[in-house]
């Protein structure tokens, strides 16, 4: 028998390879979570993002034998939405798909992967977030709920500490060391054995010619800096630093714009494939940022960024 009084709350979180859906109840229980493909609409399509985004939706719905009327709002988190008027792009994409699925959606968020992100890291409240995969920024949110956002200029202008960095660093060090112009690497040998980069012409082709990820080769230079390859050691010091200035700046604005005399710590929170996991870039990047941050606290993130897309609906709902 349908629920037919009850209402439910879904969020979504949506990436390029996959897209991880939660079902709650108006005070925020998880009921049910469903994953499914990439829902970056940047790449696939409005369509075809709005189609898997959709399916998830439904799926949740059944799992709480519930229809999509029985939902308040569906709050999406994806890649790619950063924009307002990407979001508005989206949000009418998904509005319109789901009035030809005859299962109409009422009241639809979409934001960015990064700030549902934030939201579930601290489950809405205060905080900071460090992004690092393949590229990197800095979100922060202060306890009026400011928003703060240091770095995310992209690959041409920023993106320092990501893997994009290290992996440029580390191809240029490779340069150098084939021109005779920099120290010796062991960087030459495992980006030849990997890649098949073994000489100028083949770097030259496969970067600009190929499309070649720089990033991809972020996980050699921290292997070569695992077995003391100075190069590489200094590369990965360098995006030390530059995170941890990420973390710097957010903290000093959210603890400038507390009202409180008395200043607790930040909590951070680390986020992405290059940190979120114990690699040796994140046990650096831990161990400064304790040594010369030291009003930041760091912690595990304390809800998925799905859940965190829940928690925006919901306090789109409070408001009404």
């Amino acid at each position: 028998m349908r629920n037919k009084k009850q209402i439910f709350i879904v969020g979504v979180d949506g990436g390029g390879t996959k897209t991880h859906a939660v079902i709650t109840d108006k005070q925020g229980n998880i009921l049910a979570e469903h994953f499914g493909g990439p829902s970056n609409f940047q790449i696939i399509g409005v369509e075809k993002a709005a189609e898997t985004i959709f399916s998830l939706i439904r799926s949740c719905c059944k799992s709480v034998d519930a229809s999509t009327e029985n939902l308040f709002s569906v709050a999406c988190g994806l890649t790619g939405a950063g924009r307002v008027g990407d979001q508005q792009r989206m949000a009418e994409g998904l509005r319109r798909y789901a009035r030809r699925k005859k299962s109409p959606l009422n009241n639809i968020i979409i934001e960015s992967d990064a700030r549902i992100a934030l939201e579930g890291a601290f489950k809405g409240g205060a905080g900071i977030i460090l992004i690092a995969g393949t590229g990197s920024i800095a979100f922060g949110k202060d306890e009026q709920e400011r928003i703060h956002r240091v770095g995310g200029w992209g690959r041409i202008l920023g993106d320092e500490g990501s893997g994009y960095y290290i992996g440029k660093l580390g191809v240029t060090a490779v340069t150098r060391h084939l021109d005779g112009r920099g120290e010796k690497t062991m960087l030459t040998k495992m980006i030849a054995r990997k890649f098949g980069l073994t000489d100028q012409t083949a770097i030259i082709n496969a970067v600009y010619k190929d499309g070649f990820d720089l990033a991809s080769v972020a996980p050699l230079v921290m292997e070569a800096a695992r077995k003391k390859d100075k190069v590489s050691t200094l590369i990965i010091e360098q995006a030390v630093i530059e995170l941890a200035e990420h973390v710097r700046v957010a903290s000093s604005k959210i603890l400038s714009s507390t009202r409180s005399t008395v200043k607790s710590k930040v909590k951070l929170a680390f986020i992405g494939g290059l940190i979120a996991n114990r690699t040796l870039l994140s046990e650096l990047l831990r161990k400064y940022i304790q040594e010369n941050i030291s009003l930041v606290s760091i912690i595990e993130p304390m809800a998925s960024p799905a859940y965190g897309a829940a928690i925006l609906a919901m306090r789109a709902q409070s408001k009404l």
